[in-house]
């Protein structure tokens, strides 16, 4: 058989990757002190609720607001030596307040639920840089270096010596041996040899690529089968790779933080708060006020103006949001995260893996030269039989699915560069690329459809073609059209895969916005584009390319069954099913928790109004400005709940025709885009 005819060589399957570290979370002191405040005001409880000795659980509250209170008290004090106002701060002076007038277990539960809060934000920062970290572990710490100088000990095949050197000491211009198997460790392009190189963690491209002399390659790659010999192009700290990583820092350090309503006015309450207080406990001391009574009416003024009721007002609705988000398959990281989510008004989405399966799938059989149709397929799954190529595997697959019987194969052989071939039948049968045969009509019709056409060869003659492509999940025309709905405009489509499959699989699932063979930093310049345009941006992706992409959207969202640990760790939000109609459905819970932040922030602002005019103009008791305030506390929190429920999921989402149960657990969306 000619060497000329085939030219997709099997893929040696890849080494298994090392395990990323992970900080653990009680290796946190945010965490730690977080874990003994809420272990300390527990066992408070557990002493009090039955009447136990006052020291006995007065001292556990003590521990309670030491260890969940001193690291934000600290830093509110350091705030205010730059003239600023921490509402942490304002929390632990409020918490004080609540002690010294008698209400020590509210100060204490504000203290634990402040303490978990930054536990909870230091945990997120800290896994996020584990998988940047992960990251630099992708490119290989040595590669092989060939000197034609003498230096070195060990003359190699390709006329030079070989040396092993850190890869950090590459310079532009050397020359590195590429061995099968190994990962590339510069980005560079190829002098000699040919081989497959997996670059999925760089383009996103669901099958590897072919490589030989001229071609671009990139470091953290693996290769295949062949042996290259490629001449580095880039400095390490230059690679596409270090790139990447230094991208997603950037976005994520430089990314302003959305904040809640009551953060966006938190410096101005928290100075007004105490300038009120004081104000409230000096001016009538020195006009002769008894300073007993002048106390407690500025410690009641105090805790009926604390933003407690404010912050339960807004919190709820969105905790509620994201547990039941959670129960549909979406985890939604943090309140601030499902607060932006309802905001976006654009999206973006990447195609392999997020909009298709990631995987190759024998779609089309076309044979001819008196072949059937089982019977092509039966010579091309007992050739690929024994490779570990991607493309073999799905035409296996195939074979299986379609209950077509696989006859034994001897003499397999696979050739970097060339392909596979083995004796079937008495047959000499190769499987792999159309070379000479491109220009068949079954071969040009495949590939104008955006297909991968594999050839098949019995004897030296074609006997057929088979079509691979990544196919779309099932619901991805349904979740492109939901989303349509929701923002007023279609997704773009952003990937590194060849334009032509993009814009076939853009036809399929109704995307007009199609960008294809983009680099990561290419689709950090789309979505930054998008945004300067005034948009709030929802990236949608699955792998390292798209990390950077998801750090700089307004909202990030990552596909989870085959979600790289970057683009897991640096997502907003991970859709753990991948289950696509989840996006507009999450989307629009978010809008519904909003509303009731709202309607919460009028009910928490009447009660603290109307308390505080009270205690101003007349004698509040003490004993009623706490039942109002932790009433107005109970009444918001209640009502941020109701989005716990599976009828808020349905009301909010869902067509909720009793008649059609099945129905009902699809997101209304969905449901309208799915409407002829």
């Amino acid at each position: 058989m000619p060497a000329t005819v085939l030219t997709r060589p099997p893929t040696a399957a890849p080494p298994a990757a090392p395990a990323p570290h992970r900080t653990r979370v009680l290796a946190l002191p945010e965490a730690r002190w977080a874990t003994a405040s809420l272990v300390a005001f527990l066992a408070a409880l557990a002493v009090q609720l039955p009447g136990g000795p006052g020291w006995a659980y007065g001292a556990l509250y003590a521990v309670a607001y030491l260890a969940g209170g001193w690291e934000p008290a600290l830093a509110g004090l350091r705030a205010l030596r730059e003239r600023t106002l921490d509402v942490d701060l304002l929390m632990v002076v409020a918490a004080l307040g609540a002690a010294a007038v008698g209400e020590v277990l509210d100060g204490a539960l504000l203290i634990v639920i402040f303490a978990t809060s930054g536990a909870l934000e230091a945990l997120a920062t800290a896994r996020t840089a584990d998988s940047v970290r992960g990251l630099l572990d992708l490119a290989p710490a040595t590669a092989t270096r060939l000197r034609g100088d003498g230096h070195g000990a060990v003359t190699g095949p390709w006329g030079g010596t070989e040396e092993t050197v850190p890869t950090t000491e590459l310079a532009v211009g050397d020359t590195v041996l590429v061995r099968p198997g190994e990962r590339i460790g510069a980005d560079g392009r190829v002098l000699d040899g040919a081989s497959d190189v997996d670059q999925a963690t760089i383009t996103g491209e669901p099958l590897p690529a072919p490589k030989a002399a001229g071609d671009e390659v990139y470091a953290g790659t693996l290769n295949g089968a062949g042996a290259l010999r490629v001449r580095v192009e880039r400095d390490a700290a230059d690679t596409v790779i270090a790139r990447i990583v230094a991208m997603v820092t950037e976005a994520s350090e430089t990314k302003a933080p959305t904040q809640l309503f009551i953060e966006k006015v938190e410096q101005r309450y928290a100075a007004g708060l105490v300038a009120a207080t004081l104000l409230l406990f000096a001016v009538p001391l020195a006009l002769g006020a008894d300073l007993s009574g002048t106390l407690l009416r500025a410690m009641t003024f105090m805790i009926v103006a604390s933003p407690c009721a404010v912050v339960l007002a807004t919190m709820p609705p969105l905790l509620s949001a994201i547990a039941n988000a959670g129960r549909h398959g979406v985890l939604v990281k943090s309140a601030v995260v499902m607060e932006r989510l309802g905001q976006v008004d654009a999206v973006a989405l990447d195609k392999t893996g997020t909009l298709t399966e990631g995987t190759p799938r024998v779609t089309e059989v076309r044979p001819f030269g008196g072949v059937t149709e089982h019977g092509l397929l039966a010579l091309a799954a007992a050739a690929e039989h024994p490779s570990e190529h991607p493309l073999a595997r799905a035409v296996v697959a195939a074979a299986r699915e379609r209950g077509t019987g696989v006859p034994p194969a001897t003499d397999f052989t696979a050739t970097p560069g060339v392909g596979v071939r083995a004796v079937v039948d008495g047959a000499v049968v190769a499987v792999g690329a159309p070379g000479p045969y491109r220009e068949h009509p079954e071969v040009v019709a495949l590939e104008a459809a955006g297909r991968t056409a594999v050839l098949v060869l019995r004897d030296g003659e074609p006997v057929g073609v088979l079509g691979l492509a990544d196919r779309p999940r099932e619901q991805a025309a349904a979740a492109v059209r939901a989303l349509t709905a929701l923002t007023g405009r279609p997704p773009v489509l952003l990937t590194g895969d060849n334009p032509r499959a993009a814009r076939h699989l853009a036809r399929e699932v109704g995307l007009t916005d199609v960008r294809g063979g983009l680099l990561p930093q290419e689709k950090v310049a789309a979505v930054r584009a998008l945004a300067d345009a005034g948009r709030k941006v929802l990236m949608v992706g699955d792998g390292v390319n798209d990390a950077p992409a998801l750090a700089a959207a307004h909202s990030g969202v990552a596909m989870g069954r085959a979600g790289s640990d970057l683009a897991l760790e640096t997502a907003d939000a991970v859709v753990v099913r991948d289950e696509l109609t989840a996006l507009p459905a999450v989307v629009a819970l978010s809008r519904r928790a909003r509303t009731l932040v709202v309607q919460n922030l009028v009910i928490a602002g009447a009660c603290i109004t109307l308390l505080v005019v009270w205690d101003l103009a007349g004698t509040l008791p003490l004993p009623l400005g706490v039942a109002g305030h932790e009433g107005s506390t109970v009444v918001v929190g209640l009502n941020g709940l109701r989005l716990l429920r599976e009828r808020a999921w349905r009301r909010a989402l869902e067509n909720e025709a009793p008649h059609d149960e099945a129905r009902t657990t699809r997101p209304r969306a969905v449901r309208r885009a799915e409407t002829p």
